[in-house]
């Protein structure tokens, strides 16, 4: 996989139009299909809401979002009602972050976020255009990256180097489990998960997922036994892989 492109110019003179245009291209030459064995994905038609590609061997949809640097916390996404809608449905999108050197026209990173991470509280609902504006009254949304868990974080590039698409694929089948969980469930084991990572180290006591209850008390208010909703999805993590459980209220991160 080649992290630069070489091609002539585009048209453009607006540094950031050209930035668009050959990301664009990268993309659709290199992005191959991480579900399967398809190594060349297809390009939607243009404005197809929230999603840029698909494959044609497994139909898994991807849409790609580019910055140039490094991605936040929050990355900042299209209308809050169209991805709400997709987030919701049986086609909603896997996510693929690409982060370029302008000055290199060279991709540094490109992480997928499998559509089974995403949810309703994975994105952020911005504040409508003022009446002011050319679109006045019109809702965007953040998608907050902060809120996914590294194991919901599949490199294909990491500071410019390509990784094998053998581990890639490896890694993006451990978490196939989540896609058996209902939607209104599923958002409880993710961010789960993101607090047993969150600890730093491998092995860990309940007691330290615990520290976590008041955190997750204010993700879900109408949740009052938050520690025994802990206790049911660290059963689950467990029975799924994810966590072995070494005895006596100690666990362990595959």
């Amino acid at each position: 996989m080649a992290m630069g492109f070489d091609e002539e110019q585009t048209a453009y003179d607006s540094s950031s139009q050209q930035a668009r245009v050959w990301t664009e291209k990268w993309t659709g030459r290199w992005i191959y299909c991480l579900n399967c064995k398809n190594d060349q994905v297809e390009k939607f038609e243009n404005n197809k809401p929230a999603a840029d590609f698909y494959c044609a061997a497994c139909n898994e949809q991807y849409e790609v979002k580019s910055t140039k640097g490094k991605f936040g916390t929050k990355v900042v996404n299209g209308a809050f009602k169209t991805l709400s809608e997709r987030l919701a449905s049986d086609t909603n999108p896997n996510f693929a972050f690409l982060s370029y050197s302008a000055s290199k026209r060279e991709v540094r990173e490109l992480f997928f976020v499998p559509k089974q991470f995403m949810s309703i509280e994975k994105i952020e609902k911005r504040k409508p255009l003022a009446s002011t504006a050319r679109r006045a009254g019109w809702v965007g949304c953040n998608i907050l990256l902060g809120k996914v868990p590294s194991s919901g974080k599949i490199y294909v590039v990491r500071d410019g180097i390509s990784q094998s698409s053998d581990l890639v694929r490896n890694q993006w089948q451990k978490t196939l489990f989540l896609r058996q969980t209902p939607i209104e469930a599923r958002g409880w084991m993710v961010d789960v998960m993101r607090c047993c990572e969150g600890i730093g180290r491998a092995e860990f006591e309940i007691n330290d997922i615990y520290a976590f209850e008041g955190k997750l008390g204010e993700i879900y208010p109408g949740n009052k036994h938050v520690k025994e909703k802990i206790r049911q999805q660290l059963q689950l993590l467990r029975d799924n892989q994810y966590l072995d459980f070494v005895g006596r209220g100690r666990y362990r991160l595959r």
